[in-house]
C-alpha cells in the first residue's frame, strides 16, 4: 500500500518504540534484581534482541519502511533505496520512539529498578557500553557489525525470501551479530537504540541511577554511520 510521509514516520516510530521496549525489556530481565529471570545470560539477551526486531518489523512493515534504525535509513538512501529527503524525519522518529520505548521499560521493571543498586547495569538496560574501554577499537567494533548488518539488508532484497519471511532472517542475522561480533560493545548497530533510551536514563528519575556516560555516547552514533556508509558501499560495488 501507498503511505504518506507521516504515516511512514508513525512507522518509524511506533517500530522503533516496540524493538526497544522488547529489547531493553530483555536486559533489564537479565540484570535487574528479583526478576524471574535474572541472570540467565548473553545467549538470551541476544535472542530477546533478535525477536524484538523481527516484531517491530512485522508490527510496522505494513506503514514504513521498517527501518528502525538511522543507520539502515542512511544506508538505505546510499544504495538508493529511499529518498535523501526522508532521512532526517526518520532518524527523529525512530530517536523519539527509543526515548518512549525504554520509558516503558522503566514503568514495566520499577520495582526491580527500586531492588537494585549496581549503577552499571541499570545504564546497561538503556544503553551500551563497551567490555573494555578503548575509543578506536569499540568504534571499529561498531563499524563492523554494522556493516554485516546493512550489507545483509541489503543482500536480503536481491535474495530467494519470500516477503513474509523477511523479518524473521533480518532477526536472525541479529542475533547472529550479537553472538559473534557483540561480546565487545553490547553491538549497538542503531544509533536510536542507544541514543534514545540514553536520553531517556538521563531524564527520568529512575531509582539508584548514576552517570549516562555521554562520554562513550558517541561511539555507537559515529560506528553505526560509519558501518552503514561501508556496507552500502560494498553491497553497491559487489551488485554493480
Amino acid at each position: 500500500m501507498d503511505t504518506t510521509l507521516w504515516q511512514q514516520l508513525i512507522g518509524e516510530f511506533f517500530g522503533t518504540m516496540i524493538l526497544v521496549l522488547l529489547g531493553d525489556g530483555v536486559v533489564a530481565a537479565n540484570v535487574l534484581k528479583k526478576t524471574k529471570s535474572a541472570d540467565t545470560g548473553w545467549l538470551l539477551i541476544t535472542i530477546g534482541w533478535g525477536l524484538g526486531v523481527t516484531m517491530a518489523v512485522y508490527a510496522v512493515g505494513w506503514l514504513s519502511p521498517a527501518h528502525i534504525n538511522p543507520a539502515v535509513t542512511l544506508g538505505m538512501a546510499i544504495a538508493g533505496e529511499i529518498a535523501w529527503a526522508s532521512v532526517i524525519p526518520y532518524m527523529i522518529a525512530q530517536v523519539a520512539g527509543g526515548i518512549v520505548g525504554a520509558t516503558l521499560v522503566w514503568l514495566h521493571y520499577m520495582p526491580h529498578f527500586a531492588a537494585t543498586d549496581d549503577q552499571e547495569a541499570i545504564l546497561a538496560v538503556f544503553s551500551t557500553g563497551p567490555a573494555i574501554r578503548h575509543s578506536i577499537w569499540n568504534l571499529v567494533s561498531e563499524t563492523i557489525a554494522t556493516t554485516v548488518l546493512v550489507y545483509g539488508l541489503l543482500a536480503f532484497t536481491q535474495g530467494e525470501f519470500t516477503e513474509g519471511l523477511n523479518p524473521v532472517v533480518v532477526g536472525l542475522l541479529i542475533v547472529a551479530i550479537g553472538i559473534s561480533l557483540g561480546g565487545t560493545t553490547g553491538y549497538a548497530i542503531n544509533p536510536a537504540r542507544d541514543l534514545g533510551p540514553r536520553i531517556a536514563h538521563q531524564i527520568l528519575p529512575i531509582a539508584n541511577k548514576g552517570t549516562s556516560d555521554w562520554g562513550y555516547a558517541w561511539i555507537p552514533i559515529v560506528g553505526p554511520f560509519l558501518g552503514a556508509i561501508v556496507g552500502s558501499l560494498l553491497f553497491m560495488l559487489i551488485s554493480s
